[in-house]
């Protein structure tokens, strides 16, 4: 069928499109029969599948930023070549770190042509706080003083990103300037502080309560502190949602 096809486009087909195309003052270009089909189809190159490694990866393990990878070990593409391509990482670490081992699959086309485990190197680049002054402690996070830096993660894991930081942060200690933020550096600006008076609402369908409280300890947005009912002397939870202001949730 497919030589009778062939004859019937080089006696019939082939010299009816040249007839039309002196006519109409264009140049058409006829492909065989099925050459169409094979362009379509390439190998698996080195870097399609480095590539598509990070992507699983980084979507695995939510990271924000540039993940970049090399393999240890000398890799050889499959021996073939397929219209669709699909890499994808069986089993992952339990954690990204600067050398992870990783079981991946390769697809062709649907087929399996590879399941193998390989060990990479990695790197995990992202803008983090630098320091431009020296800062003391207590200070309110101001990012106007502070720079950006480049810099990879697996190697400075302590590092504050530069998406990261506002004024309900401040300084846990005193910083030099120079020096890349960590989380150590930075604690939660407490928005209720012991032995003041806060407002405490409580929230029921339509029906809400406040009262006056005593909180017995320091509390940051979101904190879960005790609270002392100043009438009852009795101690209770409630949730730090704002400067001096508690929020009891049933």
């Amino acid at each position: 069928m497919r030589r009778l096809l062939t004859a019937f486009s080089a006696a019939v087909i082939r010299p009816l499109l040249r007839g039309v195309a002196r006519n109409a003052g264009v140049c058409l270009l006829v492909l065989p029969i099925g050459l169409a089909r094979a362009a379509d189809t390439t190998p698996l190159t080195r870097e399609q599948f480095i590539s598509a490694l990070a992507r699983d990866l980084a979507t695995h393990f939510n990271l924000e930023g540039e993940l970049q990878l090399e393999l240890l070990r000398p890799w050889s593409p499959p021996a073939r070549v397929a219209t669709t391509w699909t890499v994808s990482i069986a089993e992952f670490p339990a954690v990204p770190s600067a050398s992870m081992l990783v079981r991946c699959r390769v697809l062709a086309d649907q087929a399996l042509v590879a399941d193998t485990s390989l060990v990479l190197r990695a790197s995990h680049w992202r803008d983090v706080w630098v320091t431009r002054a020296p800062l003391t402690s207590g200070s309110t996070f101001d990012p106007a003083q502070l720079e950006t830096r480049r810099t990879d993660l697996f190697r400075d894991r302590d590092v504050v990103p530069a998406s990261v930081g506002d004024r309900t942060y401040v300084f846990a200690r005193a910083v030099t300037a120079g020096r890349l933020l960590t989380w150590h550096d930075l604690a939660r600006r407490p928005l209720v502080k012991k032995g003041e008076v806060v407002e405490v609402s409580a929230a029921e369908g339509r029906l809400l309560v406040t009262m006056k409280a005593l909180a017995m300890e320091n509390g940051a947005q979101g904190d879960t502190v005790t609270v002392r009912n100043p009438e009852s002397h009795k101690n209770f939870a409630a949730v730090v949602v704002d400067e001096n202001r508690v929020q009891v949730r049933f």
